[in-house]
């Protein structure tokens, strides 16, 4: 397996009115695309259907790797989330398949105004096409 060093550390202020956060990070031939999000801004309906829980202390962690033709690459993603305290926790990233798409997400719950870092470790296997 390829494996690449943890490179996600993001700082994301998460306040009652969550922005969505968008993040691009290009390592060789794949791009790694980092979203999070309020999960109330999922239908209820979609919400169900990937039984995710909906609320104001709730956010969505999505992650997808792309090879340099924008095709999805399947990787193991795993990753954990610190608050200013240095207390830590493990992101519990699930993969979702949807037609020839790939991506994972992890549920992260937070409260208002706290400050969040992210660190994420992607490996892809040794059979991933560069393309």
């Amino acid at each position: 397996m390829k494996q690449f060093s943890p490179w996600l550390l993001i700082v994301l202020w998460l306040i009652s009115g969550i922005a969505r956060a968008e993040q691009m990070q290009s390592f060789g031939d794949w791009e790694v695309h980092c979203s999070l999000f309020p999960t109330e801004f999922l239908n209820p309906q979609i919400a169900s259907q990937y039984q995710i829980t909906r609320g104001r202390d709730r956010a969505l962690l999505n992650i997808s790797v792309l090879a340099v033709n924008d095709n999805p690459v399947p990787a193991e993603v795993a990753g954990t989330i610190t608050n200013l305290l240095s207390q830590q926790q493990p992101l519990a990233f699930r993969e979702i398949r949807e037609g020839v798409a790939v991506y994972y997400l992890a549920p992260v719950r937070h409260t208002d105004r706290e400050v969040l870092r992210f660190r994420i470790t992607i490996s892809l296997p040794a059979t991933a096409r560069k393309c």
